[in-house]
């Protein structure tokens, strides 16, 4: 999502910008410090709208970024994800995505929860929705107050502006790390000292050349407990993801069946997955969000996946509202369910009937993650669970 803004003539604009003769080391310090005094009532109006972390930029990347990103489109990584190949190019520099841009003001909202994630895991009976899909579409409260900061930059100084959120073509962690609010980790995340791993990114890019902060450097030294962890293996080595195999990306991306000799390591996980940040050493420094609209819903946190199996589309969708995990629609969060009700380590009864309920869905996709569930809850040794299967 990107949208355009002129800014108001403000008191700088009332000369037009090569009237003045030859520039002198005085000129050019009275424009830096000018720059540096936008640069820091920016940051000042920022946080005062609640943004928690507040960085600038170049706009530019560091070859090494476009040549990952290559590299990662390359050996398929990226999977059903089209998109990421189809806009390398703007993806890989902000000037192509837009030419006038000279700064990139990149801005956080810390999402953390209370407690630990995985302490927190939960009942088998219950589905793990990840922590930031429980709470109010991040992306609706972070346009609205990207907006607003737009706003306030375009009335006071002269120049254009594009805002973002991460469904543009912008490299959001490796312009993070260069105007210095974290690193991208071994698990290709954003890691903060200040919040750990739990920060929503935004961007706003300026035709308005400003001084860049100071970029952050990688603190992950000898540590990769979070590639480690990752449930089913998704990475090639610290810094290497396969997406094709990410929990995340084949409960939310993918959208056909999910290979079979997956779906035993998704366990209870039906929306998401944060193992890989959750068990960052960082994470000691996070704190819990003081945004409303990131606090868990009521009945989001574990929500029963036999409750959730019996869901039509109305009721998916009643559920869901205003939530990222509506986007996937009814039929893949069904898939899902289904997949962690087969890889349920004690099921009940309850569970067999949900699986046996969906066997006629509408939805192929839904039907066959039904007879997988029952076959699975068939080897467990539940006979109803056998029977039902077709």
């Amino acid at each position: 999502m990107s949208q355009s803004l002129s800014s108001a003539a403000g008191p700088q604009a009332s000369r037009p910008p090569n009237a003045a003769g030859p520039s002198t080391k005085a000129q050019e310090a009275a424009v830096q410090n000018s720059g540096t005094e936008i640069r820091d009532a920016i940051r000042s109006e920022a946080l005062a709208m609640g943004f928690d972390a507040v960085g600038f930029a170049e706009a530019r990347l560091a070859e090494e970024a476009r040549d990952n990103l290559g590299e990662f489109v390359a050996r398929g990584y990226h999977g059903d994800m089209g998109w990421l190949a189809d806009t390398a190019a703007r993806r890989g520099d902000p000037q192509v995505l837009w030419p006038e841009a000279r700064t990139v003001l990149v801005l956080g909202v810390n999402y953390g929860g209370e407690g630990d994630p995985l302490a927190a895991a939960g009942d088998p009976e219950c589905g793990e929705i990840s922590v930031y899909a429980r709470g109010r579409d991040y992306h609706d409260t972070i346009k609205k107050r990207l907006k607003a900061l737009a706003r306030w930059i375009a009335g006071r100084w002269p120049g254009e502006l594009k805002v973002f959120v991460d469904t543009a073509p912008v490299m959001e962690k490796p312009l993070a790390q260069m105007a210095g609010i974290g690193w991208q980790g071994k698990h290709t995340n954003l890691v903060s000292r200040e919040f750990g791993s739990w920060l929503f990114l935004g961007e706003i890019y300026l035709s308005l050349a400003l001084p860049a902060d100071a970029p952050e450097s990688d603190h992950c030294g000898a540590c990769q407990r979070c590639v480690d962890i990752c449930p089913t293996a998704a990475f090639d080595g610290p810094y290497r993801l396969d997406a094709r195999r990410c929990v995340s990306y084949l409960t939310i991306e993918h959208k056909g069946p999910i290979p079979q000799e997956l779906r035993p390591l998704l366990g209870n996980r039906i929306f998401g997955c944060d193992d890989c940040l959750a068990v960052c050493p960082w994470n000691k420094f996070a704190r819990a969000t003081a945004e409303p609209d990131f606090l868990p819903r009521d009945g989001l946190s574990a929500p029963r996946l036999a409750e959730l199996a019996a869901l039509d589309d109305a009721g998916f969708r009643a559920m869901f509202a205003g939530t990222a995990v509506k986007r996937i629609g009814r039929n893949r969060f069904l898939r899902n369910v289904l997949t962690a009700i087969g890889n349920a380590p004690e099921p009940t009864p309850e569970l067999v009937a949900a699986a046996r309920s969906c066997l006629d869905d509408e939805s192929p996709l839904v039907r066959d993650a039904a007879e997988w569930a029952l076959g699975r809850l068939s080897a467990a040794g539940m006979p109803a669970a056998e029977a039902a299967l077709p």
